[in-house]
């Protein structure tokens, strides 16, 4: 939809791990580094963790399309509490044939298999995705599995990926044996806001763009809504170009973010670290500071110098302007209902300094909006 128009070759913030599009912040470049180096040394068992969508699949696609010829891969991706007998998902993983084979005997085929690979100077490695949704239990067997090794080669060596919640399985006291032999571990964190600006700009740049399509102020504003989560950061900024598109704005400001960050909070499922508040709302620009004072009173523009004097106003603020399909409610509160929450939100700017402030955020009415020949 917006591609030609922004001129892109293809969309820049798909929520696929394409591996095309990794972008090796610090953090990222760590997590590669210990991944390969695990690799490399031979380590029994690696362990990479981090929160959800911080890019974990994303850097282990890349590990997979730069494996070398003394790797064979496989890997499991869909693990669950309830996924049955590990043996049969690894023979899977490596395309063996397992069909009218017992416990035993998958056990003796995936050996045979082992130390065929080793026989042809190949190590296996096996790659479990999401491996937070592992029993104890199975975890405690993929150890015992690992104690097929050869003279002083590792025969099998072991990857685990998964979110926060499988460093804190690995930590229990009947996995001890388990946590011992994990030769490699990091938890991948999210990407801070300098990192978010350079994120944004790399995936716009590989995908054929103008690396400044998005303004400096809208990357810190999708950073300040995402908290720098790599998933919440693409999905931001793909609804913020079709917004764009649709209201043919050459370049994507901070309001314009906003926008899409207010309205995804509206549903209640789109999991943002900030709210969307009148005062980030506001489509004044730093060059519209010259702008004639007499027409800023008759509409309700607030200017940026202006924003840190005066309270917001619920009956002057203007609205940024949105697309007309969208249904806006007047009044969005995080944990009470509407009366209450304004009630709130009075009571919290009578207090004066000091007072803490609530979750409250207001959207006015649009028939406050400002004329969009003002928008500049």
């Amino acid at each position: 939809m917006y591609q030609s128009f922004y001129k892109l070759s293809e969309k820049p913030f798909t929520l696929l791990p394409d591996p095309g599009f990794l972008f090796l912040s610090n953090k990222h470049r760590m997590a590669l580094t210990l991944l390969e180096y695990g690799l490399m040394n031979q380590a029994g068992f690696t362990v990479i963790s981090g929160d959800i969508g911080t890019g974990k699949t994303t850097l282990i696609r890349h590990l997979l399309d730069h494996m070398d010829r003394e790797h064979t891969v496989g890997l499991i991706s869909n693990t669950h509490r309830s996924f049955g007998e590990l043996l049969q998902w690894i023979l899977l993983a490596f395309n063996l044939e397992n069909a009218h084979l017992d416990k035993v005997g998958m056990y003796r085929r995936f050996v045979d298999f082992i130390i065929d690979e080793y026989a042809h100077n190949r190590r296996v490695v096996l790659i479990v995705d999401e491996a937070q949704n592992m029993a104890a239990e199975t975890l405690e067997e993929l150890r015992m599995l690992s104690n097929i090794n050869a003279d002083k080669d590792q025969a099998l060596q072991v990857i685990l990926v998964g979110q926060r919640e499988l460093r804190d399985t690995l930590r229990r006291p009947d996995l001890v044996q388990f946590a011992q032999r994990i030769s490699v571990d990091y938890h991948l964190e999210p990407l801070a806001e300098d990192e978010t600006v350079d994120y944004i700009r790399h995936r716009l740049e590989v995908a054929g763009g103008d690396p400044q399509l998005f303004e400096e102020g809208a990357c810190r504003a999708v950073y300040r809504y995402s908290n720098g989560v790599p998933r919440l950061i693409n999905l931001l900024c793909d609804t913020a170009l079709v917004y764009g598109y649709a209201e043919q704005h050459e370049q994507i400001d901070s309001t314009l973010v906003t926008d899409v960050a207010r309205e995804k909070q509206q549903g209640g499922i789109f999991p943002t670290f900030h709210p969307a508040t009148p005062v980030e709302m506001t489509r004044t620009r730093p060059d519209a500071a010259t702008a004639d004072t007499d027409a800023d009173a008759e509409t309700g523009t607030v200017h940026e110098v202006d924003r840190v004097k005066a309270e917001p106003s619920v009956e002057n603020q203007p609205e940024p302007h949105s697309p007309s399909h969208r249904n806006i409610p007047e009044t969005i509160c995080a944990d009470k209902p509407h009366e209450a929450a304004a009630d709130q939100d009075i009571e919290a700017a009578d207090a004066g300094p000091g007072t803490q402030p609530t979750s409250v955020f207001t959207i006015y009415p649009r028939q406050n909006m400002p004329k969009k020949k003002e928008f500049v």
